[in-house]
C-alpha cells in the first residue's frame, strides 16, 4: 500500500510565502542574474589591447546562428575525410534539430574508425599482400 507523504509548506512562520531566489524573472533588470548576458560584452578595465581575431588556413565550421567566430578558436584537428563531410552536413542544419547532433556524433565515430584504419595501414597492407601471395603460391603448387 502506498504511503502518503507530508508536503512541507513554503510559508514562513508569519504566514507569508517566502521569496524564491531562483525565480528572478520579475526582478528589476539591474538585479537580474541574466542581465550581464543580455548586454554586449565589453573589454575589462585592465585589458591592455583588444584581442586580434584569429585567421584560419583550414576550414572551420560555425553554427548557423552565429554571425562571426569568437576571437580565438581551435584549428588543431581540421575536418578531413568522410567525418569532415558529415560535420559539414551537420553544421548546415540548425542547432535545435536532433539531426545536427546525431550527425556530429556519427562524425565522431567515423573519425575514430578513420584513425584506426590510418594507423593500421603501415602493417595491414604488407601483411595482406603477403597473405595474398602465399595463397596464390599454395594454389599454384596444388594445381
Amino acid at each position: 500500500m502506498p504511503q502518503k507523504t507530508m508536503q512541507r509548506s513554503s510559508r514562513a512562520k508569519n504566514g507569508r510565502a517566502k521569496a524564491n531566489p531562483t525565480l528572478a524573472v520579475d526582478l528589476d533588470p539591474a538585479n537580474r542574474p541574466g542581465v550581464p548576458m543580455e548586454t554586449a560584452p565589453k573589454p575589462l578595465a585592465g585589458a591592455r589591447v583588444p584581442i586580434a581575431h584569429q585567421h584560419a588556413e583550414v576550414p572551420v565550421f560555425k553554427h548557423a546562428g552565429r554571425k562571426e567566430m569568437p576571437p580565438v578558436f581551435g584549428t588543431a584537428q581540421p575536418p578531413k575525410g568522410l567525418s569532415g563531410l558529415l560535420r559539414k552536413a551537420a553544421y548546415a542544419k540548425p542547432d535545435h534539430k536532433p539531426g545536427h547532433w546525431m550527425l556530429l556524433l556519427l562524425a565522431d565515430r567515423v573519425d575514430v574508425w578513420e584513425h584506426r584504419l590510418r594507423r593500421s595501414l603501415p602493417w595491414a597492407a604488407p601483411s595482406a599482400a603477403a597473405f595474398l601471395a602465399g595463397g596464390l603460391m599454395w594454389r599454384a603448387r596444388r594445381a
